[in-house]
């Protein structure tokens, strides 16, 4: 992936300071200063937070899985996981929509009322940075999982080959890969509030540029006509359909 549309953090944190009324810094790890010590850590902050505010194509991943004969359906996550995208999950060797994620109501109920795998296809919850999928014990042999989701990891690191990326700067080398102007003016803003002064323009123009980011990074939302965000909305056995099997 070309970093050359990015910064690193050294330059990043410099540039705010600079804004802020600081003088810029060799190695802004290693100041001394509460200020930039304070910059360094809203770089974290601002990375977190932009990574949960929007599923931005540069961070979207994909995750596929395969199920073998036998297996409970307990699934690991992807150490970069942050949370899926809605209405991506599908198991393809069947070409059908993943029902959830479910809450843990909506887990139990199915874990409770004995129900037949063939009518309670592919549900899934997430819990403990675990995938879960029903039916469960075992799964069906030959399930093709995938969804996308929007990975943590927005940091590549320093003088890695190949490129290796992690969700927090530990080096004035290391790269945001985001568009750093917005990283910049989240920053400003944060730091601005943190030392109690007037942020307000400073907040107006980071809400104005990300929602103009978000416009130019994706094309509009799927919106669902469901009521409950849990369930894909399609007819399906378990939630559409009463217990005698009418309509299936």
């Amino acid at each position: 992936m070309a970093t050359n549309r990015f910064d690193t953090v050294n330059n990043i944190v410099n540039h705010v300071a600079v804004e802020t009324g600081l003088n810029p810094v060799a190695d802004v790890f290693s100041s001394g200063d509460p200020s930039f010590q304070q910059l360094t850590y809203l770089l974290t902050t601002c990375v977190q937070e932009l990574m949960e505010m929007y599923p931005w194509q540069i961070l979207t991943r994909e995750f596929q899985y395969t199920t073998g004969a036998g297996e409970v359906g307990e699934l690991e996550l992807p150490s970069d996981f942050g949370y899926m995208i809605p209405q991506t999950g599908w198991e393809r060797a069947e070409n059908v929509p993943l029902i959830g994620a479910l809450s843990a109501q909506d887990w139990t109920y199915l874990l409770g009322r004995d129900l037949v795998g063939s009518t309670i296809y592919a549900s899934f919850r997430f819990d403990q940075n675990k995938f879960y999928i029903f039916p469960n014990d075992p799964m069906p042999e030959g399930l093709d999982i995938n969804f996308e989701y929007i990975s943590r990891n927005l940091i590549q690191i320093a003088t890695t080959n190949p490129a290796q990326y992690t969700d927090e700067a530990v080096s004035t080398g290391d790269t945001v890969m985001f568009p750093p102007h917005l990283i910049r003016m989240m920053r400003k803003m944060k730091f601005l509030d943190a030392k109690g002064f007037d942020s307000q323009k400073a907040t107006d123009q980071f809400y104005q540029a990300i929602y103009s980011w978000m416009g130019k990074d994706n094309t509009g939302s799927i919106l669902s006509a469901g009521s409950n965000r849990h369930w894909f909305p399609y007819l399906d056995a378990y939630r559409n359909t009463p217990d005698t099997g009418f309509g299936r």
